[in-house]
């Protein structure tokens, strides 16, 4: 199971930090990942962190600004949002995947029910 936190309303140029918890089959070994879904479009990838924390990837659209990190001890993946823009609303997903390198909603087998971040002033 994954749960995600910390969505909100927050105004442009501002920062958030979404948490997601890990439980039941996601092990501490399992690619965790950040995707996200705005009215209207297609859930997209955000970014993604290998099992040891050592490889990550994120997406264009957000370099620079977004950083995802994990805790393998708490089993824990967090995405840290900084310059947020309007374009950056959407409901923010994690999810888990036994592979690394995958950017597809088809790579990931688990998801979390969604936290909701709204980037408006």
């Amino acid at each position: 199971q994954l749960q995600a936190s910390g969505g909100g309303l927050v105004q442009p140029g501002g920062s958030l930090r979404l948490s997601c918890a890990a439980s039941g089959r996601t092990s501490s070994r399992s690619t965790l990942a950040w995707f996200r879904q705005a009215p209207g479009k297609e859930r997209e990838f955000v970014a993604s962190i290998s099992w040891s924390g050592g490889s990550s990837y994120t997406a264009d659209s957000v370099k620079g600004r977004f950083t995802i990190s994990r805790d393998n001890a708490k089993i824990m993946v967090y995405l840290q949002m900084n310059s947020l823009k309007p374009e950056d609303t959407a409901v923010y997903y994690c999810a888990a995947s036994p592979r690394y390198g995958g950017t597809s909603i088809l790579d990931f087998g688990s998801w979390g029910q969604g936290t909701l971040v709204t980037v408006s002033s």
